[in-house]
């Protein structure tokens, strides 16, 4: 394969720099869809939580435990609010960086990503060693996280010029 096979049209190695508005779209409209489901189920949960209900889990069972339990909340405000303002945070970040293409702004989210790792790692942390009990709507929600900061990670090496800058 010939070295001109390897490069872009503007002459930089494929795979780097602006990935274009079609990668960028397709690229940020995962993202986006990532962190609207996760929204979506931290909204479930802190309405629930709220309402003095407790989730619908299923035959699983523990999302009643996990939820009820003294870790649900910070400060009297449910996790589940936290998880909400987080997803929609990145969803914000997403679609400004697919209008724009602005890469700082899918660094933002990869950021956020990293944050929110670290955050469900620990909420993961809690479930199976203090309380006891697995929430299937929390690992859903963590599912989301886990996969929307390894998207932003893709999306954000697609975005890096080729001289790092």
């Amino acid at each position: 394969m010939t070295r001109a096979a390897l490069t872009t049209p503007a002459g930089r190695p494929a795979g780097v720099g602006d990935p274009g508005p079609r990668t960028r779209a397709r690229l940020a409209g995962v993202l986006a869809a990532v962190a609207g489901i996760g929204a979506a189920i931290a909204a479930y949960l802190t309405y629930t939580k709220l309402g003095g209900g407790v989730p619908i889990c299923g035959p699983l069972g523990g999302c009643e435990t996990v939820q009820t339990s003294e870790y649900s909340t910070v400060l009297g405000v449910p996790v589940s609010a936290f998880g909400l303002a987080y997803s929609l945070t990145v969803l914000t970040a997403v679609a400004a960086w697919w209008r724009s293409g602005d890469r700082r702004l899918v660094m933002g989210a990869y950021l956020l990503g990293l944050i929110g790792v670290v955050a469900v790692a620990y909420l993961v942390f809690l479930q199976l060693a203090v309380i006891h009990a697995i929430c299937a709507w929390c690992m859903a929600y963590d599912a989301t996280v886990v996969v929307g900061f390894v998207g932003a990670a893709v999306a954000y090496r697609r975005t890096v010029p080729p001289d790092g800058q």
